[in-house]
Formats: C-alpha cells, structure tokens, sequence
C-alpha cells in the first residue's frame, strides 16, 4: 500500500474514532447534562445515572483511542494541538475528572447534601467538555496562531482569552446542544414515564434548534470566516514539508471543495435533515428512530466539518504556509503501515465487545427498579 493512500487511510480513521466518541460518549455528557434538570427527585435522578453507568467509562476508550491514534499518526499535529489549546485540554480534563467522582462517590453517603454536589459535579464535568468540543472546532476552522521556526520547533502566539471569539463559542453552543439533544434522545429509549416524556419535549425543541444553528454556522463560515486553500503542488507520496508550500486565504475557501465535488453538499443537508427527523421522531414518539437520527446528525456535523478542511488538519493564522495537512503531517510510512494492521485486528475487536455490553444491558429503567435494587445500582 502506498503513502498517499495510507495517508488518506488515517485521515478517515481518526474521523471514525472522533465519530464514535461522539455518538457513544456524547450521550452520556448529555443525559449528565440533564440530570438537575429532568431528574425531579433522587429516585428519578437515580434512573437517569443508572441509564449510563454500564457504559459511561467505556466510551471514554473512543476518546483515548482517538487522542493516541492522534499522537501515531499525526505527530507534528499532536504537538501543535497540545502547545496551542493547552489550557483548554487542561480544562476539559480537570472537568472530566469530576464524572468519575460524581458517579462512584454518590451513592456511598446516604445525605442529599452530598448526592446533590456529586449531581453537579456530574453536570459541570460534562457540560465543560461539550462546549469546549465546540470551542476547539471554532478555532481550527478560523486557523491557529501559531508557526515553526527554522529547526521546526512550535511556537504559539495566542493566550486562552482569545480561543473564546465569538464564532468559536458560537460553535461551542451548537456542540453543547447537539450532544444535549442525544442525551435526551437516549434517555427516550432507556426511562419510563415522567423522564421519558420531558425527555421527548427537550430533544423535539433541542434538535429544531440544532437544525438552524447548523445552517447559521454554514452562513457565518461562508460570509463572516476566512478560509484556507493550498496554492502550490504537494507531492501526496513524498516526504514530510511542513513549511514549504503556497497556502492562500481567502473568502468562503473553506467552501472550495464543495464547488469541486458537488455531491459532498449531500453531506451537510444529511446533517440539517437528520436534526429535523429527530425532532419530528421525539414528538411523534419513535424514540429508536429519534436516537438513530440524532447519531447521523452528528456523524454527518463532524464528516462535514473534515471535508470542509480537507486537506487541512490544523491552518495556521500566524503563518499560513506553515498550516499542517494531511499530506505533510504525518507519521513515516512503515509506522502508517504497522498501525493499520494493528487496527485491522484490535478495533472489530473493541466493536464486538462493545455491542455485546449494549445488547447484555438492554431495557428500560423505573424509579421502582432502582428502589428494588439500592444496594447494587448507583
């Protein structure tokens, strides 16, 4: 197998992985989300965190799969995320660490003062991540301040304060109610009842919302955005050139691929569809067919956000020539092939397993099922 084609082989897997993670993990951010806001008394609360619990740290796997597939087979990529969004890679795991203690610590103290605080820390620890998701994607389609110097060391030139611009945290509100919307969406297919039914009224009014802010993006990112397009020929089989190509900027670029291969436009009017099958799903009660629609709708966000950039990883605002793509940021040939493999045997593996919890924790909780079951459910 060549170089170009494993380069192009990686670049589809790690939009997988970041795909999983969202659909997997974005559920139970949201339903944590929701917890003070759907869960009206303990037992209810108790229903919704038992909907999670079997899977919730499993799902992280897709995250720390991603984040090492990352570091494998886009070295230089890695290094550039971690030195420019430190801080906000700092925050999201700060914020994460607060779900492992709000889950196993909650049940251990039999006060409501105490189960209330683990409650918010279920909440804030994943409501954090999923704007800044959003907040990280905001800022790769604008570009990154950073640039290399003549030994290729990194050098980046924002602060914190200035990944928090307005579209990136408009993107930030958008990853914040998508994966809301899921959370609801799945607590249709595992409650009874009262949380089934606010579940049904928040993911009919979230996923209408997420419809127009994902047409609001698309119009912000074509009028209001800049986008990045290499100029200059890159050998798709050679060596790694970080900094030497042509890269221009310019109005709507990022919308350059679309006009190219018109048949990608399926692709976001997918995403836009799929929200507002979701929210016609929810009110009309086909909750399978509202947690289905609402996995698409994030696939196809994320598939979007990829073609758009492509073949763009990380642009650079500093130094556009010194942007990371595809072709000139990844890892030597025989490490692409090495992970392939590694990948063609372990992941049909992880899938397996996976499926196999899911089928094995199958059915719907109630408020008495977890009264029956107090010494043994969270």
């Amino acid at each position: 197998m060549d170089y170009e084609v494993l380069r192009f082989i990686w670049w589809l897997l790690i939009g997988v992985l970041l795909i999983g993670f969202v659909i997997t993990d974005g559920f139970d951010l949201g339903v944590a989300v929701l917890l003070k806001l759907i869960g009206k008394n303990d037992d209810q609360r108790r229903v919704m965190i038992n909907s999670i619990a079997p899977h919730w740290d499993g799902n992280q796997v897709w995250l720390v799969t991603a984040i090492g597939a990352l570091f494998a087979a886009w070295p230089t990529v890695y290094a550039a995320a971690f030195s420019s969004f430190y801080f906000v890679m700092m925050l999201t795991l700060f914020a994460l660490f607060l779900r492992p203690i709000g889950f196993e610590y909650r049940a251990k103290i039999d006060n409501d003062a105490w189960r209330n605080k683990c409650d918010w820390a279920l909440t804030i620890g994943s409501a954090v991540p999923a704007v800044l998701f959003g907040v990280a994607f905001g800022n790769l389609l604008q570009g990154v301040p950073f640039y290399f110097d003549d030994i290729l060391r990194l050098h980046y030139t924002g602060g914190f304060f200035d990944l928090l611009n307005p579209f990136a945290l408009f993107v930030g509100l958008f990853s914040f109610l998508m994966l809301v919307n899921h959370g609801a969406t799945y607590l249709q297919l595992k409650t009874e009842d009262d949380i089934k039914a606010r579940s049904e009224r928040i993911s009919t009014l979230l996923s209408a919302s997420c419809a127009v802010l994902f047409v609001l993006a698309g119009l912000w990112l074509y009028y209001g955005i800049d986008g990045y397009s290499v100029t200059s020929i890159i050998d798709t089989n050679g060596i790694n050139r970080t900094t030497e190509k042509t890269v221009v900027i310019s109005a709507a670029a990022w919308f350059n691929n679309y006009a190219k291969w018109p048949w990608l436009s399926l692709i976001p009017i997918l995403g836009v569809l799929s929200f507002m099958v979701c929210a016609l799903s929810s009110a009309t009660k086909r909750h399978l067919l509202a947690f289905l629609s609402s996995a698409v709708a994030l696939t196809m966000v994320i598939a979007t956000a990829g073609v758009s950039m492509f073949p763009f990883i990380m642009p650079s605002s500093s130094m556009p020539a010194h942007s990371l793509t595809m072709w000139d940021a990844t890892a030597s040939q025989t490490s692409l092939q090495i992970m392939f493999v590694v990948a063609c045997v372990f992941v049909p593996i992880v899938l397996s397993y996976t499926a196999w919890s899911y089928f094995v924790m199958r059915g719907r909780l109630n408020e008495q099922h977890v009264r029956d079951n107090s010494h043994s459910l969270y």
